[in-house]
């Protein structure tokens, strides 16, 4: 059965995020495990920030997926522990940065009064600022290039 779970992880996988379509439910790094329980497929997953309104569409559209290549499977939202930006592997960063969005800071927990030295995801510059804590969703900081004028989004690290 192992075989078939993995197979059940890369479709469950493969799903693009609602609202980052570039990057997939496995390189943001919230799918937790596929599991086989007492006959049933369980497929758990946590949600990237409490209260993300994206997080019923991810399950839903995981359990759409998986019904489309014939497999019926139960989702299971992961809350402990909870998720945390290291999760998103290099590709997803790659993508994220590919898209526009500049990826999370490794180490770049900062506090409440000061914001991290954020890479323009256009140019490179680390000659930017940031415009306001909140981008075009809540899990992103808008961000401006001083270099080359452009202003970005910023995937927040928690």
């Amino acid at each position: 059965m192992s075989g078939d779970l993995t197979h059940v992880a890369e479709i469950a996988g493969s799903v693009p995020d609602p609202e980052i379509p570039v990057v997939t439910v496995a390189d943001l790094g919230i799918l937790r495990g596929v599991a086989e329980e007492e006959g049933k497929i369980v497929v758990r997953l946590s949600p990237t920030y409490s209260g993300c309104p994206a997080v019923v569409a991810i399950e839903l559209a995981v359990e759409a997926a998986l019904r489309e290549a014939g497999i019926e499977a139960r989702i299971e939202r992961v809350l402990a522990p909870a998720w945390t930006t290291d999760w998103i592997s290099a590709e997803g960063r790659e993508k994220l940065r590919a898209y526009g969005i500049a990826p999370p800071v490794a180490g770049g927990r900062a506090s409440l009064f000061t914001a991290p030295v954020v890479a323009c995801p256009r140019c490179g510059s680390e000659a930017t600022e940031r415009v306001s804590e909140f981008g075009s969703t809540a899990c992103k900081a808008l961000y401006r290039c001083s270099e080359c004028s452009e202003p970005f989004d910023y995937f927040k690290c928690i």
